[in-house]
């Protein structure tokens, strides 16, 4: 498989369910609206050269970061949907919906990173480090609260000088 162009590769951050306003319920008047925008910040990120994303795999906001990735690719066959997942069981203890959500996505991914085998109390922010390391843009929905694992997401990049788009909970842009 070809090399990653950094330049070229766009990541994402975001809350689980259990931190939605609207939970599971993804038929959510702000939850639809939030998966508009991400529809357009692709689109937008897209023009502007990028077509390789690497999703996290978690529950929630990644869920609809790599289904979102998958629309752009129904329009642009080229764009590379790449996995990044901490450890082998990742979705071991997710709900049997989401075990399968996940295992179909991933059957979608072009592209697929287990950072290690096994679980760890430090793997997931090793792979949100992997993550940013192998992009220039990061997508990252906040709520503004400083603790956490898309809090210390955000710090990173910024830190390694990537390129942020915020969306909030509302689904407008920050």
């Amino acid at each position: 498989m070809e090399e990653m162009n950094r330049e070229r590769v766009c990541c994402f951050t975001g809350r689980r369910p259990e931190k939605l306003p609207w939970g599971d319920n993804e038929q959510h008047p702000r939850c639809k609206d939030l998966k508009w925008q991400l529809d357009e910040v692709l689109d937008r990120l897209y023009e502007r050269g990028y077509n390789h994303f690497i999703c996290g795999m978690a529950r929630g906001f990644d869920f609809y970061c790599a289904e979102a990735v998958l629309r752009l690719k129904q329009r642009h066959p080229e764009v590379v949907l790449h996995s990044a997942r901490p450890c082998q069981s990742q979705a071991d203890r997710f709900p049997i919906q989401d075990r399968q959500r996940y295992g179909w996505l991933l059957s979608q991914c072009d592209r697929d990173t287990l950072v290690q085998p096994h679980y760890s109390r430090d793997c997931m922010m090793k792979r949100n480090r992997f993550m940013v390391d192998h992009a220039s843009h990061l997508i990252a929905l906040y709520d503004g609260i400083p603790s956490g694992g898309t809090y210390n997401t955000i710090q990173y990049a910024q830190k390694s000088g990537i390129d942020i788009t915020y969306l909030n909970l509302e689904g407008e842009r920050g």
